[in-house]
């Protein structure tokens, strides 16, 4: 009794209960942070993760500039319900390039981590014109206008740019060849022989059966690639993380 009626006196002591939460949040953020700084890494490496292509970057910058990931999240958790529906539970690696990462639970539509592969091109382009034409309880809006959005990749190099402050690892080389990788990934007559040896697993093709170069094109490039870059059937997590 006499811990409870000291206890009591903290209580009706503002500025002791105050002191003393400090005191305790403080500790507990030391206990947390401090071991962070003699971790090189806090992301464990996984084989086949790479920074994305210029198309596919740019197709994401379109998923962010529309606002897909308020219905869409990115994150398998590991749960057997979401394991069995979307597939193998999503890594941390698999953000590692991400500004700002896709994570979340909520999701008005599906998650898309691993969508890449599950549904042909077509599919994607029919699903953006008239979403309702492929899944009829949809509630989501046309975005037919990106078929009419013909893009250069005029800013791809500033963007790359950007992406490499914040510690994306792009190469001179990469950003040199930004442009001409940008084409070329849509382009099934192209040489790619770089590009696949800058950005393994890339995919190469007309994304939405244009002759131009769209918005299209670069966010159905960007989500068929989602999930795709690592091997399940070989991956083995580090026990230690």
């Amino acid at each position: 009794m006499s811990i409870l009626n000291h206890h009591k006196k903290i209580e009706r002591h503002a500025t002791l209960l105050l002191v003393l939460s400090f005191f305790v949040v403080t500790i507990g953020g030391i206990v947390q942070i401090v071991p962070l700084f003699y971790l090189e890494n806090t992301i464990e490496e996984v084989e086949g993760m790479r920074p994305y292509s210029p198309l596919e970057l740019t197709g994401r910058e379109i998923y962010v500039r529309e606002g897909c990931y308020v219905c869409h999240s990115q994150m398998i958790r590991p749960m057997r319900d979401e394991v069995e529906r979307y597939g193998h539970y999503s890594l941390a690696a698999e953000s590692m390039y991400d500004h700002p990462f896709q994570w979340g639970s909520k999701r008005t539509g599906p998650d898309l981590a691993r969508i890449g592969g599950r549904y042909s091109d077509d599919w994607h382009v029919q699903h953006m014109i008239s979403p309702r034409s492929v899944v009829p309880e949809s509630i989501m809006p046309s975005y037919a206008f990106m078929m009419d959005r013909v893009i250069d990749g005029r800013h791809i190099t500033d963007l790359m740019n950007t992406y490499r402050m914040v510690g994306v690892p792009y190469t001179d080389e990469m950003i040199e060849t930004a442009r001409a990788d940008f084409r070329a990934q849509a382009d099934p007559d192209a040489d790619h022989s770089g590009l696949l040896e800058r950005y393994p697993g890339a995919q190469t093709r007309n994304f939405d059966g244009q002759p131009e170069l769209t918005e299209m094109d670069a966010i159905i490039a960007y989500m068929q690639m989602l999930g795709t870059l690592v091997d399940f059937s070989t991956f083995v997590p580090d026990p230690q993380r």
